[in-house]
């Protein structure tokens, strides 16, 4: 059964292809991330209802019916930064980091809102996986480091 442009799923299956996995093949050279890293990464409550894929600041940008896509462009120090390659079922996703998310969600906190953003920031020091030194540097691959400052000091307080 067709699902979008050269994606298909076998009719007896119930459950909806992970749409994680469909952006993935569709723009092979882009990486999930913002509010998606986010729910990847079990940060925050936010459910988004399109992908957020990172590609460079020069790259085609494909329509796609499915899965919805939401699309940031970045340099190419910030896109090749901070990118985890994980094995899910069906497949591999290159996500950002926890630290690069965070960072990405400041940066594009007028997107993604500084409720988002914080609440990230929080989860990730609340449930011990934030590593400080690696946040400041993907703070300034971002150019946010004077942003997130204020932030992380009243968080470590």
């Amino acid at each position: 059964m067709k699902v979008g442009r050269g994606l298909y799923q076998l009719a007896e299956d119930n459950q909806h292809q992970n749409p994680w996995l469909a952006a993935q093949y569709l723009v092979p050279n882009g990486v999930i991330c913002l509010v998606s890293a986010l729910a990847f990464h079990e940060l925050g409550t936010q459910s988004p209802p399109a992908v957020w894929m990172a590609v460079a600041s020069n790259a085609w940008r494909k329509q796609s019916d499915y899965p919805p896509l939401e699309w940031v462009h970045m340099g190419e120090e910030a896109l090749n930064n901070g990118v985890e390659v994980h094995a899910v079922e069906g497949g591999e996703l290159r996500v950002f980091s926890i630290e690069k998310t965070i960072a990405d969600c400041f940066k594009f906190r007028n997107r993604v809102g500084l409720d988002v953003a914080l609440e990230a920031l929080r989860d990730a020091w609340a449930s011990n996986r934030l590593d400080l030194t690696e946040l400041d540097a993907m703070a300034k691959i971002c150019r946010v480091q004077k942003v997130l400052k204020p932030y992380v000091e009243a968080l470590i307080v």
